[in-house]
């Protein structure tokens, strides 16, 4: 059940260039799933709508949340300030996150892009697989990796060869002959339709966030809309809204 509530800073530090690393104390810890977020309000007024910023671990005997974000604008660099102590109004928790039920005793791939990587840590802390985790980043600089070599065997990709494959994830998977029943994936646009494409070919399932193109995170601003296979039962058209209706999609009932 989504609420409203000021929670605590615990920590923060600046992790990558820009990317900033954030656990907050609140007791929706209790209740958040691999793929869900908050909003974050700022305390700009001038600012009017909240910011959505997935969970990226949970830390539930502690009542602690983390987030990993992005300087993306106003609402995220204001964020970047708040330090230890401070009171932030949050709601949460949103959004539907990964099924992981039928990834029991499978073998699966874990898919994470960019800022699209953070979303995938607790999936990997919280699934029970054969967990292939695949990550794929700009450069050197790879986040949060150590985190993720604590639950699985790891294979970075980066644009500049710097780490591991060059090139992207799907790199990545073709140079180590990579195989998974499922797939699992959050990131940019380009990586997620081709990951549609890989899945389909391959006849397998695969579940994806779309939340890098949530904007307001609480369907106020409808600039999150996407194609959909089935018709929605509020519009009646072939709309979702990923903010309400996702984040997380089966890769096949979305157009991307």
């Amino acid at each position: 059940m989504k609420q409203k509530q000021n929670a605590t800073v615990i920590s923060q530090k600046e992790i990558a260039p820009a990317i900033y690393d954030m656990w907050i104390e609140t007791t929706l810890a209790e209740q958040a799933k691999p793929g869900q977020f908050l909003c974050i309000y700022p305390k700009d007024k001038s600012t009017l709508l909240p910011r959505p910023i997935s969970i990226c671990e949970v830390d539930a005997q502690r009542n602690a949340l983390r987030i990993v974000y992005r300087i993306a604008g106003a609402g995220t660099r204001e964020f970047s300030g708040y330090e230890e102590g401070e009171s932030i109004a949050i709601l949460g928790t949103l959004g539907n996150g990964f099924p992981m039920e039928e990834a029991k005793g499978r073998k699966v791939f874990l898919m994470g892009g960019g800022i699209g990587v953070p979303p995938i840590l607790e999936l990997a802390k919280q699934m029970e697989a054969d967990k292939q985790i695949i990550m794929g980043y700009r450069d050197a600089k790879t986040f949060l990796k150590e985190d993720f070599e604590k639950y699985g065997k790891v294979y970075v990709a980066t644009e500049d060869g710097s780490v591991g494959t060059k090139g992207n994830v799907m790199d990545a998977i073709a140079e180590n002959g990579l195989k998974a029943d499922i797939i699992y994936a959050c990131g940019p646009m380009p990586m997620l339709r081709a990951i549609k494409v890989y899945a389909k070919e391959h006849h397998i399932k695969a579940y994806i966030s779309l939340e890098e193109h949530m904007a307001c995170g609480v369907g106020a601003c409808l600039g999150c809309v996407v194609k959909t296979k089935e018709i929605d039962h509020h519009s009646h058209v072939h709309n979702a809204r990923i903010c309400t209706d996702g984040p997380v999609f089966e890769a096949d009932e979305v157009e991307i």
